[in-house]
């Protein structure tokens, strides 16, 4: 009994301020500028919830976060390697894991920072969850597969990756200086 209670006060619908919907209303020859022009201002607004009617601006917007996604993931996994594969190998084999692997986390980490980090849209993340998907009015849209965006606090996986990957190149530097000026 409690169970039915609790998930239906969950269930509650999200008010307007925290879902905004790019509806695929085609008004006129420039109908695709426009619904980029309500994306850019739904992801100023930061909305919790924007729901992307259009197919091509969804896959668009979805495919952006996913290279965002991959050269966040790419910079932390590689920096790892880079710091911990001194501990695994012997140290006359290690550097040739460790130092291509601190440039990767270097290289994912700036580009992510050039390309990314002051994007709006890397606040955002894809949702796929069914029951967090129930609570918006996803009944109302014409399309049957919409993109829908939630906000996330990125701030710590920034400072992760940017962690690692500063750690990642002090590695290289000191290794590579051992290697050269010794």
């Amino acid at each position: 009994m409690a169970l039915l209670y609790t998930m239906a006060v969950r269930r509650v619908p999200l008010s307007v301020s925290e879902c905004y919907i790019v509806h695929e209303i085609y008004n006129g020859e420039n109908a695709q500028d426009q619904f980029e022009y309500e994306l850019e201002k739904a992801l100023e607004a930061q909305y919790k919830y924007i729901v992307i009617e259009p197919t091509r601006i969804g896959d668009e917007t979805a495919r952006w976060i996913s290279v965002g996604n991959c050269l966040h993931k790419t910079a932390v996994l590689s920096g790892m390697a880079c710091l911990l594969t001194p501990l695994a190998l012997p140290s006359e084999y290690s550097h040739y894991v460790s130092l291509p692997a601190g440039m990767v986390s270097l290289a994912c980490s700036t580009l992510y920072g050039i390309s990314w980090q002051f994007d709006p849209c890397c606040k955002y993340q894809v949702e796929y969850d069914a029951y967090k998907l129930s609570r918006l009015p996803l009944h109302t849209l014409t399309s049957s597969t919409p993109v829908v965006l939630v906000r996330k606090d990125d701030v710590h996986r920034k400072r992760l990756h940017n962690t690692i990957a500063l750690a990642a190149l002090a590695y290289c530097v000191k290794k590579l200086y051992e290697l050269y000026a010794l």
